[in-house]
């Protein structure tokens, strides 16, 4: 606490800012969502924060992100680059204290040559 009072920084900023650092790690093709990000997907809904838990206390926090790796990039490589992109980035924008990034490779993705992906708008 300081002498002007209390800052409490939300979850869901904190998943944002982890979430958007994740995204950015050369090799990771997504975030990989649970049952309720494609429940939301279903209903239209686009969340940022797809993949990412977070637990925020007053002065530290601890990260999970579960991603979805392209194929032919090394795994455990892509997932220290984004533990150090999460880690840099939550504690630069928040000043909060990470205590630990989990990084969970949920799938690999495989493109196909002759396969045209949909863009998601």
């Amino acid at each position: 606490m300081n002498n002007l009072g209390n800052i409490k920084i939300a979850d869901d900023v904190v998943k944002a800012i982890a979430a958007k650092a994740t995204e950015d790690v050369e090799g990771v093709y997504k975030l990989a969502g649970g049952v309720a990000d494609e429940v939301s997907k279903m209903l239209g809904k686009k969340r940022v924060t797809n993949g990412v838990k977070v637990e925020v206390g007053e002065k530290e926090c601890s990260i999970d992100t579960f991603i979805i790796i392209d194929y032919g990039y090394p795994i455990s490589e892509v997932a220290k680059k984004v533990q150090e992109s999460v880690l840099k980035a939550v504690s630069e924008l928040t000043a909060l204290k990470v205590v630990e990034v989990n990084v969970f490779v949920q799938d690999i993705k495989i493109h196909d040559e002759n396969t045209v992906e949909p863009e998601i708008l």
